[in-house]
């Protein structure tokens, strides 16, 4: 499939994903009215509200404690701080543009919805909207944290606490424009030409595999154990704005955390391992399969697919933490059962490019060392 025809859904998927976001922000007034807080609940409404702010022109209450307020007199600090708020919003829309583009633009090329791939691109162009999201946040975030005053104070704290927000909306949004976006590929498909699987040993898509579940065991089971996670979240090289860096370091290079149950609830413990276990069968089986299913394994194409299958490992253990919960999260309705979706999305970003990368290299030297295969071939 050609830049040119996947050009056209990549940019469709961008526009509708950056106006849902928008349009999410815009609609956090509609939930302060009473009407809404009637139909779906107070707690639910404060939940969803939270899920909006991170998206909203509209500061949070409170943000400028401490500082002018916004509506003082004309170049006052409160103004500034309000037109710095607006502009790091603008920079966060345009950042989800901006990175959304590139990854659907070589996932919808390299995986075209055609010859039984759709779902795949669909779930990869899926999983690739929420890392756009992400990564849009993070850029984004030191404007935020600046427009609240005292930017400097604790900033990788800060840091942190920005980049986590707003991940929930962006699960439901980045679906629409994912469908959206594959839809329009599928039709633009049409008539391009032959659009072959890549030949490869079974055997080689395996060891790819198996390579790159590997990196990402070594976050969720080495990295994410509690003493090791307590000496990264106390590293420190000091103090000034680089002081504290623990919150960023874990939120990058940590898919979870665990210790030995101890005391603990046993079935509660088995349930978190279970959904970890699942985070690796969904990487592993998603590695074996997308040599066979990319139309040429390059290494960029590799390690968008890894990150997208970590991400979706992510969002299947969350999701089966969800369906478990045997109703302690029930009373507050759907935004509090499913608070905890979207997490470690910037750890699946990191993992998941070494994860691709790793299986990459491995997958050439396995093509290589077998020669011309005629057994099995990934499917």
């Amino acid at each position: 499939m050609t830049y040119r025809r996947a050009v056209i859904p990549a940019l469709l998927g961008g526009v509708l994903l950056t106006a849902l976001l928008w349009w999410a922000g815009e609609s956090l007034q509609a939930l302060r009215l009473q009407g809404a807080t009637d139909a779906i609940g107070g707690r639910a409404a404060a939940e969803l509200e939270r899920w909006l702010i991170p998206w909203s022109y509209e500061p949070p209450a409170g943000a400028w404690a401490g500082v002018d307020a916004p509506g003082g007199p004309a170049g006052g600090d409160g103004a500034r701080y309000l037109a710095l708020h607006g502009t790091a919003l603008r920079i966060r829309f345009a950042a989800v543009f901006a990175f959304f583009l590139p990854g659907a633009l070589l996932l919808i090329r390299g995986l075209p919805p055609v010859h039984g791939r759709m779902p795949a691109t669909l779930l990869a162009v899926w999983t690739w909207g929420i890392v756009a999201g992400t990564l849009a946040v993070t850029v984004s975030a030191p404007w935020l944290i600046a427009s609240y005053g005292h930017g400097s104070y604790r900033f990788l704290p800060r840091l942190a606490s920005a980049i986590a927000a707003g991940r929930q909306i962006l699960v439901v949004t980045a679906l629409a424009a994912a469908a959206v976006a594959v839809l329009a590929a599928r039709i633009t498909a049409k008539g391009a030409g032959p659009l072959p699987r890549e030949s490869v040993p079974a055997r080689a898509a395996r060891s790819a595999a198996t390579a790159g579940t590997a990196v990402i065991a070594l976050s969720l089971v080495v990295l994410s154990y509690q003493p090791v996670a307590a000496a990264i979240q106390t590293a420190s090289p000091g103090s000034g704005p680089l002081a504290e860096p623990g919150d960023l370091l874990r939120q990058w290079l940590l898919l979870g955390a665990w210790s030995d149950p101890g005391g603990s609830d046993t079935g509660a413990w088995l349930l978190y391992r279970a959904a970890d276990a699942l985070l690796l069968v969904v990487v592993w089986w998603a590695l074996r399969s997308l040599p066979g299913l990319l139309t040429r394994a390059t290494v960029p194409a590799m390690a968008a697919g890894a990150v997208c299958a970590t991400v979706l490992g992510l969002l299947a253990g969350q999701l089966l933490r969800a369906a478990a919960t045997d109703g302690t999260g029930a009373h507050g309705g759907l935004p509090q059962l499913f608070a905890a979706l979207g997490d470690g999305v910037p750890a699946a970003l990191t993992c998941g490019l070494l994860a691709g990368i790793a299986a990459a290299v491995t997958l050439r030297a396995a093509c290589r060392g077998s020669g011309p295969a005629t057994g099995p071939r990934a499917p």
